[in-house]
């Protein structure tokens, strides 16, 4: 992807959208809303049903598990910076999310809606065909992970 818009190279660093070409990629960044988060703020919640993705622009976002009222119950998993992105698997599973997001500090952050990118995999056939074929790899990979930590 050659584009200059700033999305683009952030779209290159998500795994179901790193190998699209710049047609592709214009039009997920086309659907791509910025959002203003304050510091402190839930993005979402362990077990809520999925509806976009996050690609981080400025600012800091923790994952973790656990209760989001109980800061001293929470498994942390990640700490997030700027062109990290996360809640990818909720545009193409139907589970629920398995971990909260909260920003640590004001943060401006690209949103891709679920319901946005589906329109846009159903009107391009070449798109969906791209994006299934990073999913399929990605679910083997996390599988592959999984089996791995269980017999560890």
């Amino acid at each position: 992807m050659s584009n200059e818009n700033p999305v683009f190279h952030i779209l290159e660093k998500v795994p179901l959208f790193k190998d699209l070409n710049e047609d592709s990629a214009n039009l997920i960044a086309n659907k791509i809303t910025l959002q203003y988060y304050p510091a402190n703020k839930l993005i979402f919640s362990q077990g809520e049903n999925g509806d976009a993705m996050y690609i981080i622009k400025k600012g800091e976002v923790r994952i973790f598990q656990g209760p989001k009222d109980d800061p001293d119950e929470q498994l942390p998993i990640a700490t997030l910076q700027d062109n990290s992105f996360f809640g990818e698997m909720a545009l193409v599973s139907e589970n629920s999310r398995n971990a909260s997001a909260i920003t640590l500090e004001e943060s401006e952050i690209f949103i891709l809606k679920k319901e946005d990118f589906y329109s846009l995999i159903n009107n391009n056939p070449s798109l969906a065909e791209q994006i299934s074929s990073e999913f399929i790899h990605r679910i083997r990979e996390n599988m592959r992970n999984k089996s791995f930590s269980q017999n560890n």
